[in-house]
């Protein structure tokens, strides 16, 4: 076990997510104070510091998806050593959908101390103005790009009770609200937050289905999307999310009849209910082939 008196310390700075005012007095100080600057983007990171007037005089590298695995030794390293190391990702705090959590992982297990610098954060920021439910939620993270691994974790999420947050690619965000609206129904309450605290902010509010068609416009900037939760006493019977949660399960691997047991026991709605909701979609006629 490492001694901590003679180990350095790891320190995770939150940076501003938009407004460079935003940056809390004690980041500069951590930086300027830093032997060793781990940084996403090196570039950034300079703009950052010459935006707040700031002299570094510590060593900067970077430390990004591709070269974390390679870089966590070196730092570790410079930990050991008795170095002040200081985190920094593009936005906000790191670790969170940003590299860091190998770091992290690694500082702990050799009995380093960790600490943080608060500051921005997307996720808070846009759970405090979606104007739903902040009492309980949980982070979702980026959605996976494919199809079918997306559909399988929203279905995964369907009897989630808190209400959500998800990170999203601009380009992305169109099918992302139409998987969720299939997931958890059209009509669920979720917020849009585009570009927080930039000049450009917008936060459009409104049923998934609504807002997916608002999407398919096209969307620029950051997108942070926050989605309510699944309300306990009112089951999801809408014929498109039962059909959706049956399709995912499929995608699984789960036999159709299987699943269609499945998620009418979920649903708390009959086995015929989910049956019709798979064979007889919007025009009533039963599909060619497929059986339950």
């Amino acid at each position: 076990m490492t001694d901590p008196s003679a180990a350095g310390v790891l320190v995770l700075a939150a940076t501003p997510i938009g407004r460079v005012e935003d940056a809390p007095p004690r980041l500069g100080a951590e930086l300027v104070g830093a032997d060793v600057i781990a940084a996403e983007d090196t570039r950034r990171f300079r703009r950052l510091t010459h935006d707040l007037g700031l002299e570094i005089t510590g060593r900067v590298v970077s430390y990004f998806e591709g070269n974390e695995q390679a870089r966590t030794p070196q730092l570790l390293d410079a930990l050991l050593a008795g170095e002040r190391v200081v985190l920094v990702t593009d936005a906000g705090m790191p670790s969170v959908s940003d590299p860091g959590y190998r770091l992290v992982a690694a500082a702990v297990e050799r009995d380093i101390r960790v600490t943080a610098v608060p500051g921005p954060s997307a996720v808070l920021t846009a759970l405090a103005v979606s104007g739903l439910p902040v009492d309980r939620f949980c982070f979702e993270g980026f959605l996976p790009r494919k199809a079918g691994e997306r559909s399988r974790r929203l279905a995964s999420l369907g009897d989630e009770q808190r209400t959500m947050v998800f990170f999203e690619a601009p380009h992305r965000t169109e099918a992302a609200l139409v998987a969720m609206a299939a997931a958890f129904g059209g009509a669920r309450p979720a917020a849009v937050c585009r570009e927080l605290t930039k000049t450009h902010e917008e936060v459009r509010r409104g049923g998934l289905a609504d807002l997916a068609t608002w999407a398919s416009d096209g969307i620029r900037g950051e997108v942070t999307i926050v989605v309510s939760g699944a309300d306990a006493d009112a089951p999801t019977t809408e014929p498109a999310t039962l059909a959706a949660l049956v399709a995912a399960a499929e995608q699984a691997g789960v036999p159709r009849k299987e699943a269609i047991v499945d998620v009418a026991k979920r649903s708390g709605v009959p086995k015929r209910v989910v049956y019709d909701a798979v064979h007889k979609p919007a025009g009533g006629a039963e599909p060619s082939g497929g059986r339950a």
